[in-house]
């Protein structure tokens, strides 16, 4: 059996194994040394943003017929792509697949906060009050249905492998439950770090209720794209313990229940943060 059949036949089982690891290993890392106080239920906060997960997962298996991994398969058996038409070492095309991927994926969010539109499915990720693990996964179900959309397309045009979609895929879920995480790291290993991959110090600066820190260290997996696209803010203003997460529109946690957040793209105002306003 290939290597790329082998994802394929296992993806759900890689996907969830790490996904499971992850979380469980981030969560005991902020009960043993959270950064920051919640300022809110803790378990309902828990239910709502591992439920939309749950959520947005079944809406990709029951309303798109093919996973980033199956497109890339029929890509390499169609020669499309340009990684399908270039001959490269192996591991570095690989290693470019996932480079360009996340370069996607940053300018993908980047464009979520340009539009208003956009923005107010994004909104969801943005409204939670406090900044954990979990709300690394939160994603309003329409938003990971376009992103979905725009991966595999670029899947397409790149010609990524499947093994270079799987392992940008576990890094992307990964880092992102990660660099979200409440969790204190030592300021020198915080500064190593954020040369290589968005730590927590990092892209906590991107959930402040300050415009001008909303809007900066768009990168989930690799912190090189804001540095060289002139998004990149080191700290918040406020510091890390007196900054206030969230948005500034949306500050009472009873209209941030499960039904109210699933129906924020419709019924919630983008306020003042889409770039384009």
């Amino acid at each position: 059996m290939s290597l790329d059949r082998f994802i394929f036949n296992n993806e759900p089982v890689i996907r969830f194994g790490f996904f499971g690891g992850i979380l469980i290993l981030m969560a005991a890392w902020e009960l043993l040394a959270p950064r920051r106080s919640l300022t809110t239920s803790k378990s309902r906060r828990w239910f709502s943003n591992l439920a939309i997960v749950l959520m947005g997962t079944l809406a990709l298996r029951l309303l798109l017929p093919a996973t980033a991994v199956s497109m890339a398969m029929i890509a390499q058996k169609n020669g499309w792509g340009l990684l399908n038409n270039v001959v490269l070492p192996s591991s570095l095309a690989v290693a470019t697949g996932v480079i360009l991927l996340d370069l996607t994926i940053y300018l993908q969010h980047v464009v979520f906060h340009a539009l208003p539109t956009l923005w107010r499915m994004h909104m969801m990720h943005h409204s939670d009050l406090d900044f954990d693990v979990t709300t690394g996964v939160r994603f309003h179900p329409l938003e990971i249905m376009i992103s979905m959309g725009i991966k595999m397309a670029m899947v397409i045009l790149l010609g990524a492998s499947a093994l270079a979609v799987i392992l940008f895929e576990v890094l992307l879920n990964g880092t992102s439950m990660f660099n979200h995480g409440n969790v204190r790291l030592p300021g020198g290993l915080d500064r190593v770090l954020r040369l290589f991959l968005v730590t927590p110090e990092m892209h906590r600066v991107h959930h402040s209720v300050v415009i001008r820190e909303t809007n900066s260290n768009f990168g989930f997996n690799l912190p090189w794209w804001d540095r060289l696209l002139g998004t990149y803010r080191s700290q918040p203003a406020e510091g890390h313990e007196g900054m206030v997460i969230g948005l500034s529109h949306f500050r009472d946690s009873d209209n941030l229940s499960l039904t109210r957040l699933l129906a924020l793209p419709f019924i919630g105002q983008p306020g003042k943060y889409p770039m384009s306003r």
